[in-house]
């Protein structure tokens, strides 16, 4: 009996394309705040015609990643001292209730975390700031997904882009950063693998607050 077909994946649209393109740019910091990109740049760029371009960018605005003016281009918007304070502290407020969820930590999940903790000390050790706060970021997202609660998820992923700007942000500002954050992340392993909640969610609370010290320009 023959095996079933796979079913195709459907190639990306020109819009996606460009979409993909753009955003990545923008959190990877080749797009950074304050520049201003036209569309004939980005059509030339991606190998597409300017409507494409045009819808991307429509959608990119909608995310808060630009600005568009018409005749002009697109802005990068920077990020804002509003847009950091929001995202602490949602982040704060969900990664305390998880963390403490996540006691006793369910099968698998400390296994992760360490993984991604060597994960981040490999990229940091390379020099590569987007894909160490890339892993950072799913350091965090794991303890989120650990409760099984699905609405969390949803609501911290919405987090996600504007987290790795940030952290790239802050990382390429602080290059002292990255071994203290290492360190925060084995804290709150540390206190996971103990079982003690109350540890957990205070490294969660001292790893954010020094992270708001830092964009504020308070700290280390």
């Amino acid at each position: 009996m023959p095996a079933p077909a796979t079913p195709a994946v459907a190639p990306a649209t020109a819009a996606e394309r460009v979409y993909q393109h753009v955003k990545q740019g923008v959190l990877d910091r080749r797009y950074e705040g304050g520049s201003l990109l036209t569309e004939g740049e980005l059509a030339e760029a991606v190998g597409v015609s300017r409507t494409p371009v045009r819808e991307a960018l429509l959608r990119l605005e909608t995310e808060g990643l630009l600005k568009l003016y018409p005749k002009k281009g697109a802005l990068v918007l920077p990020v804002s001292a509003q847009e950091i304070n929001d995202v602490l502290e949602t982040r704060l407020l969900i990664e305390e209730f998880t963390v403490r969820r996540a006691v006793p930590a369910p099968p698998g999940l400390l296994d992760r975390l360490a993984g991604l903790i060597e994960e981040q000390r490999r990229y940091a050790a390379a020099g590569d700031l987007p894909a160490m706060t890339a892993a950072d970021r799913a350091f965090h997202a794991e303890i989120v997904a650990a409760t099984g609660n699905q609405i969390l998820g949803r609501l911290y992923d919405q987090l996600r882009d504007r987290q790795l700007r940030m952290g790239v942000a802050v990382l390429h500002a602080h290059p002292e950063r990255v071994e203290r954050t290492l360190a925060e992340h084995t804290e709150i392993l540390d206190a996971l693998r103990a079982g003690d909640a109350d540890t957990a969610a205070a490294a969660v609370r001292g790893h954010i607050g020094r992270v708001e010290a830092l964009v504020r320009g308070q700290g280390r």
